[in-house]
């Protein structure tokens, strides 16, 4: 299932990275040397804190969206998605830097029609034309009322590396767990049309437990 990193307190992906850092961090410690003791060490634990996997509390009801990942709202914007929806849509895009937790979660219920990765470049998420430009991952939930809900992974500028544990044809449910972006990206979410946004350009949001927006 999608979710399958709920209930530890740092991604999986991430134990490589602490423990690259903390080995080293113990053996300089052991010889002596303290200031690459130290170093390594508040390294490891930044990378503990980086990859931490809080527990949220999911809002109840089937036509609240909630928002996919923490960080900050940079646009809300009514466009047509030519490449998954074919529709007009309502696009809420939300950056997150390297402070931000970067786990990505399920923003509705449903079934995932289609998980696709692209190819792309790294130029800083926070820029508009990163929607097309950058390498990134869609995921397309169809809910059980027959809405269709495209949310999109995208590499940054410092991010390099998308994970997704997602696989098509799977159910999900609102919060799930489905992967994360390390270290820097931004989400794209796609709503139908029709959809009645609550958040705003500006606002701060966090993953799983942030609505924003409601589905008449």
């Amino acid at each position: 299932m999608a979710d399958r990193a709920g209930g530890i307190p740092i991604a999986r992906e991430g134990v490589p990275f602490v423990l690259g850092a903390g080995a080293p961090a113990v053996a300089a410690g052991v010889v002596g040397w303290m200031g690459p003791a130290l170093a390594l060490g508040a390294l490891a634990s930044y990378c503990a804190w980086f990859f931490r996997n809080p527990a949220r509390v999911i809002p109840p009801g089937d036509e609240l969206i909630v928002s996919p990942g923490d960080g900050l709202v940079v646009a809300v914007e009514r466009e047509y998605e030519s490449r998954f929806l074919k529709a007009q849509s309502i696009r809420i895009s939300i950056f997150l830097n390297i402070f931000n937790v970067h786990i990505n979660r399920v923003p509705c219920e449903g079934v995932l029609c289609d998980v696709a990765y692209q190819p792309g470049q790294f130029i800083p998420a926070s820029k508009p034309d990163a929607t097309i430009r950058n390498e990134q991952n869609a995921l397309m939930i169809q809910r059980s009322d027959g809405k269709k809900v495209l949310c999109v992974q995208v590499a940054g500028l410092i991010a390099r590396r998308i994970v997704c544990w997602a696989t098509p044809g799977e159910r999900v449910a609102k919060g799930d767990r489905f992967g994360l972006i390390r270290f820097g990206s931004r989400m794209d979410l796609y709503l139908p049309e029709e959809s009645q946004v609550i958040v705003k350009t500006g606002d701060r949001v966090k993953g799983g437990s942030s609505i924003l927006a409601e589905l008449a």
